[in-house]
């Protein structure tokens, strides 16, 4: 018996950005399939409705690997569908499955059991900040998380500023909404005056914000990114 597909199928980064999230091939995907892998189930149901989704609501056969499930549900009990033969469809929070997700685990199993993955389209707040910033978009690395001890984050965030003088290199890094505003004070302090940064924050939003400037300029400005999504990049 042939295997299904795995569609990873972008979800929304923010809540009023539902339309420049679709594309009309996500809308004819999720119509074709009834069987989904998701971070978060109300999200994930939100969206369907949002996208279009004509099959009953009811119809779904839904399967949460959110956090708390992970820890108690083996990968694999996830891939019966898929294995006998059927498509389905998996979802990340927010953005695109696998790039900072733990979507990445279900894709890697899929292709270890020889199961096809199709990525679908749709929006990544990483690659778009990228996009935005005029920074390097040829030479770049995704730090994810700094870490929280002072320390520890002080001396990554001057190997960073080192890494993007060095080899011209864009450094991105992102943050729990609620610690923006004390990422960004690390920055200012940390970094050569000389060092650019750009924050972007709530893209593909109403209120979308993109900054990108010196870190001499940055020191001029009051901007609070507090509980709002944001990437932050520098490059020198």
């Amino acid at each position: 018996m042939n295997h299904g597909c795995l569609y990873l199928i972008p979800v929304p980064l923010g809540a009023d950005s539902a339309n420049a999230s679709f594309t009309t091939f996500l809308q004819e995907t999720i119509n074709q399939i009834d069987e989904y892998i998701v971070e978060n189930e109300k999200t994930a149901r939100k969206f369907l409705k949002q996208a279009g989704l004509k099959i009953p609501q009811s119809e779904l056969t839904i399967h949460d690997y959110g956090k708390h499930k992970r820890s108690t549900t083996s990968t694999k009990d996830y891939f019966k569908g898929l294995l006998a033969g059927k498509d389905v469809g998996l979802m990340s929070e927010a953005g695109c499955p696998g790039i900072a997700d733990p979507g990445a685990d279900i894709i890697a199993y899929a292709h270890k059991l020889g199961i096809k993955v199709v990525p679908l389209v749709g929006p990544s707040s990483i690659m778009l900040a990228l996009m935005a910033s005029g920074f390097n978009g040829q030479r770049f690395t995704f730090h994810g998380y700094l870490p929280i001890d002072k320390e520890q984050r002080r001396r990554q965030l001057l190997a960073a500023e080192q890494n993007a003088a060095r080899y011209q290199e864009t450094q991105i890094f992102i943050e729990t909404p609620f610690r923006n505003n004390a990422l960004l004070e690390n920055i200012l302090k940390i970094c050569n005056d000389q060092t650019k940064l750009c924050v972007a924050c709530n893209l593909t939003a109403e209120d979308e914000l993109i900054i990108s400037d010196t870190v001499k300029e940055w020191k001029k400005r009051k901007v609070d990114f507090h509980k709002k999504p944001a990437i932050f990049l520098l490059y020198r």
